[in-house]
């Protein structure tokens, strides 16, 4: 194999493709980037056995071929060689190191058979569709920040989606919906074609993770195939497939309260500053915030037995009875943290019930928050 490649191509598929290979590894073929150069373009492709990236990328072919090497090493030498540089890979077709040559700098790398490598094969689709890049990433921020994280419960470190019907016009739509058991995001969008009847699938956080960063580069259309194992996002050259995740996504709708009546109008900046200053002085023993409302004014107040106490006031839109509810700050944080309206609007019913946080500006998008004692 030899090759020559402009350093920012190459390394731009690089930082794609090595993020999935752990650090460490027991299996020391995980710890590789395969590198393969035919028909006038290279790919490179990384898999942690649970997720494998794989882009192609254009590239002056000499001889085709391939080999793998270590996937962090070929990046950070890639990253430090100077801007515009002309790369050349090659290999003598034995299991022999893989030389880089860049001007005056000469690397040989250590590799392994190409052979050795695991493949992430994506099953035959079932449901093939395509999404507007925008629409994947609303969908995927709006919802990734309530992944739980317990692995006991490994059904919940994923993204569900999934096929639902609207609340609103009862139209179908293409759901994505995320809880730890403390707080559950949804976000929706009308249903592509070719995803109707489509299996509700877990996507796993990894795999999510990956995808919203993948996403950040890509403003066309994204292509979503769906097996009954795994799922493969099409971004241009990049094709990123992960197996699903092996279990029954709850019933999250039973969760959701629909007799919520008294209403809270708040200015979202307003209420998320205060909700960050006053829980400063929240400690392990007092994680949660009380909020007081009474008319027009709602009081947050933290009482620490470490720390100390702190309250604040500001000024909000509230028609119903008085109420006090609890609620873990930094829960509070991340759903505010989504919205973008100006305002957030809180749908609530007494002090033991899940409240709804809505967004005026995405409609398509709910919050459900479990309360905490106070």
């Amino acid at each position: 194999m030899k090759v020559v490649i402009e350093r920012n191509l190459l390394l731009r598929a690089l930082s794609h493709v090595q993020s999935v290979v752990e650090r460490r590894n027991t299996i020391q073929i995980l710890s590789n980037v395969l590198i393969e150069a035919d028909s006038g373009r290279l790919r490179l492709t990384a898999t942690d056995l649970d997720i494998e990236v794989v882009e192609s990328v254009s590239a002056d072919i000499e001889s085709s071929g391939g080999t793998t090497t270590q996937a962090h090493l070929l990046y950070d030498i890639v990253r430090k060689l100077p801007d515009g540089a002309q790369i050349e890979l090659a290999t003598d077709g034995s299991n022999g190191p893989l030389s880089l040559q860049a001007g005056r700098s000469k690397f040989s790398l250590q590799t392994l058979p190409r052979d050795d490598f695991p493949a992430l094969s994506g099953g035959e689709p079932s449901h093939q569709f395509k999404l507007p890049a925008k629409e994947l990433k609303r969908l995927v921020e709006r919802t990734r920040f309530a992944i739980s994280t317990e692995e006991t419960r490994y059904y919940l470190n994923g993204i569900y989606l999934h096929q639902a019907n609207s609340a609103i016009n009862a139209s179908s739509m293409l759901r994505a919906v995320a809880t730890d058991g403390h707080r559950l995001a949804q976000a929706e969008f009308t249903l592509p074609n070719g995803a109707d009847g489509m299996p509700g699938v877990i996507v796993p956080r990894k795999c999510v993770g990956e995808l919203a960063r993948l996403i950040d580069e890509d403003d066309g259309d994204i292509g979503i195939d769906l097996s009954s194992s795994k799922v493969i996002f099409e971004l241009g050259s990049l094709r990123l497939t992960a197996k699903l995740i092996d279990g029954t996504f709850p019933d999250y709708e039973r969760v959701i309260p629909h007799q919520n009546n008294k209403e809270l109008t708040v200015e979202k900046s307003v209420f998320k500053n205060a909700v960050d200053r006053v829980s400063t002085m929240s400690s392990d023993k007092s994680r949660a915030i009380k909020l007081s409302i009474d008319g027009k004014t709602l009081t947050l107040s933290v009482n620490s037995p470490d720390a100390g106490t702190a309250t604040e006031e500001i000024v909000v839109v509230y028609k119903a009875d008085p109420l006090q509810i609890g609620f873990n700050p930094r829960y509070l944080l991340d759903i505010t943290s989504q919205l973008e309206s100006d305002e957030a609007h809180f749908m609530l019913s007494d002090a033991d019930s899940p409240i709804i946080i809505r967004d005026s500006k995405d409609t398509a998008a709910l919050y459900v928050l479990m309360p905490m004692r106070v």
